[in-house]
């Protein structure tokens, strides 16, 4: 986040930065918080807060940042595939769950 920058702002900016894609910010989803000790493989430790919002697509092809290697649109399906962290699956799950009852509405 950059000073005085809404949590909101952060979240379309950082998505827009690290994908090529402008989208329309929707409900929260979760609130992760992940703390790791030091290690060997990482002497400092970290914490991380992770805040995940759904997102409506308005315009842009996904475009892979410079931490990631590669960038599309799958199916949920195919998503659930191709991550390996549980909490990643749980904010997918969500997600889909989600836009389901906004469509309905």
């Amino acid at each position: 986040m950059d000073r005085f920058e809404p949590i909101s702002q952060t979240a379309l900016r950082e998505l827009r930065e690290e994908t090529g894609i402008e989208a329309e910010l929707g409900p929260l989803i979760e609130v992760y918080e992940i703390m790791e000790p030091p290690s060997e493989a990482c002497q400092d430790g970290f914490h991380y807060v992770l805040i995940d919002y759904l997102a409506r697509w308005l315009a842009g092809e996904p475009v892979a940042g410079d931490d990631a290697d590669q960038a599309c649109f799958v199916t949920l399906e195919a998503a659930l595939n191709l991550v390996v962290e549980d909490d990643l699956k749980d904010v997918l799950l969500k997600s889909h769950a989600l836009m389901g009852a906004r469509q309905t509405d």
